[in-house]
């Protein structure tokens, strides 16, 4: 792979390459660079090169919906003429209502960053849905409390949050302040991703504007959220991957106030670990979990060890993800499910 630019602003595994994309190169891509895609749009992409930003030339007739920010691509070394995009490490998408395909958010992740802010906007239910797109994606989840300083003690949200998922970890931070630079830097070092994703409003422009030190002039725009229901405005309306003061890189994403679950079955499971554990000492194989005679689940309940309202939230998304998972046709026109695979 051609990587000899002597006047490189940075290197490949600064850039994020790792053996993982190594080993898909064959002889024959020796000649191309490699390139990561900065963002994508309906005709054009751009991407990140060992020396600086490029415009990635398109084929004709190329779908652009089926790359993602954060994405590999090989090019031509001087049109940058995309030739091929390499296996994904992993991949953070969302179905959307009507879509016939996943809308892709985020390519080779390896932190999220789920950033809610310290007042009304927190709601667990819409927390557990973002933590169940991370877990599927395979990545490592981090809850980020913005806006702490906006009150008197933040320690209810912290302890909100942390039950949500067993060993997750909680950053409650001033996004506006340098300090968040510090508190973030164990997953913001040299080579790593990060995505920020949330609702409108709670303080992911201004989080990524404080990783990335940027200028007035290239701040990302950020918006005030309304008084009367804590609720934000959208301000990012694209996907971009920029570089961090640690020598990371985050990919910022508008603001998700609604998130449908689909095909996220391991997401689940490791989400709501107790009642995963607790379901093969059901009476019944195919126990719901909500009226059958010796259930290990509502057990559980009955003996206040698990919150009937986490209860009641699993069973939703469960639900929710069981109807809107693809099938396909297995042997003699058996039904099965179709996951798309952890990673991908």
């Amino acid at each position: 792979m051609n990587n000899n630019a002597p006047s490189a602003t940075v290197t490949l595994p600064g850039l994020g390459w790792a053996p993982f994309y190594e080993e898909q190169l064959t002889p024959e891509d020796e000649e191309y660079d490699a390139l990561r895609i900065s963002s994508v749009h309906r005709s054009r992409m751009k991407g990140e090169s060992t020396h600086g930003p490029v415009r990635i030339s398109l084929p004709a007739h190329i779908n652009t919906s089926h790359f993602a920010v954060g994405d590999w691509v090989l090019a031509q070394p001087q049109s940058h003429l995309l030739v091929r995009r390499l296996e994904r490490r992993s991949l953070l998408e969302r179905q959307t209502v009507g879509a016939r395909n996943p809308q892709l958010i985020a390519a080779n992740v390896d932190t999220v960053f789920v950033v809610t802010s310290c007042n009304d906007d927190f709601n667990p239910a819409r927390l557990e849905r973002y933590l169940a797109l991370a877990n599927e994606a395979g990545t490592r989840a981090v809850i980020v409390l913005t806006k702490a300083d906006q009150v008197a003690d933040p320690a209810s949200y912290e302890a909100q949050a942390a039950a949500l998922q067993r060993e997750l970890e909680v950053v409650t931070i001033n996004a506006r302040s340098l300090d968040a630079v510090a508190a973030l830097a164990p997953w913001c070092g040299t080579g790593q991703t990060v995505a920020l994703i949330g609702s409108s409003g709670v303080g992911k422009s201004t989080l990524l504007n404080t990783l990335a030190r940027k200028s007035d002039e290239a701040k990302q725009a950020t918006g005030a959220i309304r008084e009367d229901d804590a609720k934000g405005r959208h301000t990012t309306t694209a996907r971009s991957l920029h570089r961090i003061a640690g020598g990371g890189w985050v990919i910022d994403t508008p603001g998700m106030r609604t998130l449908h679950v689909s095909d996220v079955s391991s997401g689940l499971e490791a989400l709501f670990a107790e009642i995963t554990e607790l379901a093969p000492n059901c009476r019944f194989r195919d126990c719901t979990h909500l009226h059958e005679p010796g259930c290990a689940v509502q057990g559980a309940v009955a003996a206040g060890t698990l919150d009937a309202a986490r209860l009641e939230r699993w069973r939703k998304l469960h639900e929710e993800n069981q109807q809107n998972t693809p099938t396909v046709t297995g042997a003699r026109g058996n039904k099965k499910s179709g996951p798309r695979g952890k990673f991908r």
